[in-house]
């Protein structure tokens, strides 16, 4: 008991940690001039990145609602060993979703964004001739983002984001059946496990040279232990990581194409000690790369689209996953700033 609380507050720490600076000054860190700096550069208004989050946070007072509809078709599977997806053989389970989401993002200050994500899940599947299906509701995250350091226009120096993620396990409270493989189709970013408490902590770096923007991330999720059958029962943690090349072709529509990497990991081991007892006991790994494009409805309604190819992995589905990402913004000034 004393192991896992001393785990808990070792995670939950940099998420404390985050607050300190509200509660002292909204305006910490970057200094006023440095913000200023980087408005004044090429940064394109537009959608940015489909399967990760922006990295600079929203500017102080102003908010987005980001609608997802992401899917899934999976009808081939890896083995134990790591491999292309021209290796994956059929079955044992085809798997297909659809996942309608909600994300909505505010900015405290210009260093402190805080947001929440909702979502259902719709999936049939047919594992082992047996076949199921499930509409439901999916589950609910908080997020809280700080930007420590922002992007200089005038050097190598890029913007540096801590993400912290807390997912509270709403699917598996209103009776939802979880999916083959236990993760719905991209409709959390970063992606958990479906219908168990998750803890994020990540780090979200991205630097502008123009007509390119790149973004990359990590982020580390712990699985808080769950319980079946009366027994408490131990997934192994989860790592995500992605690294995002955008070409922004026409500035002012925000017209652009992209090229995002996107790997999930199931780890063999958990952050408290705990032996992994449920899931996949041997870990797995998936590879994905997804062309995207993006464009400008106005300066308020943004728009991308892209499908996300498996191209390598190991004890996982091989699947396409096809999505669309619309973003509306609002600011009380009435211009919106790109974040």
């Amino acid at each position: 008991m004393i192991r896992m609380t001393i785990l808990r507050t070792a995670l939950l720490l940099p998420f404390l940690m985050t607050l300190a600076p509200i509660a002292h000054s909204f305006d910490w860190v970057p200094t006023d001039e440095e913000i200023k700096k980087y408005r004044q550069s090429w940064n394109p208004l537009s959608h940015g990145p489909i399967l990760l989050q922006s990295v600079d946070t929203q500017p102080k007072g102003q908010l987005s609602v980001r609608e997802f509809f992401f899917s899934q078709i999976g009808e081939s599977s890896f083995g134990n060993r790591f491999s292309f997806a021209t290796d994956s053989k059929n079955g044992p389970a085809h798997l297909y979703q659809i996942s309608p989401s909600v994300n909505a993002a505010y900015g405290l200050s210009n260093h402190v964004e805080v947001g929440a994500a909702l979502s259902m899940n719709t999936f049939w599947a047919n594992q082992n001739g047996t076949r199921t299906s499930d509409t439901s509701f999916g589950d609910v995250s908080l997020v809280m983002k700080y930007r420590p350091i922002i992007q200089d226009p005038d050097s190598w120096r890029p913007s540096i984001t801590h993400f912290s993620q807390i997912v509270l396990p709403t699917s598996r409270w209103t009776g939802a059946e979880r999916p083959p493989g236990g993760f719905s189709p991209l409709g959390r970013l970063p992606s958990t496990r479906f219908g168990e408490y998750g803890i994020t902590q990540g780090i979200m770096t991205r630097k502008n040279f123009e007509p390119i923007r790149i973004s990359a991330a990590v982020f580390y999720t712990y699985a808080v232990p769950g319980e079946s059958g009366g027994r408490t029962m131990y997934s192994g943690d989860v790592i995500n990581t992605r690294l995002i090349f955008e070409h922004i072709v026409d500035a002012k529509n925000g017209l652009g194409y992209n090229i995002e990497l996107s790997t999930l990991h199931g780890t063999t081991w958990r952050a408290d000690g705990h032996p992994v007892t449920s899931g996949q006991l041997k870990g797995f790994s998936i590879v994905g790369v997804e062309p995207a494009l993006q464009w400008n409805f106005s300066q308020n309604w943004m728009v991308a689209a892209g499908c996300l190819f498996t191209v390598a992995g190991h004890n996982a589905m091989n699947a396409i996953y096809p999505n669309i990402s619309v973003f509306w913004f609002w600011d009380k000034s009435g211009k919106i700033v790109m974040r």
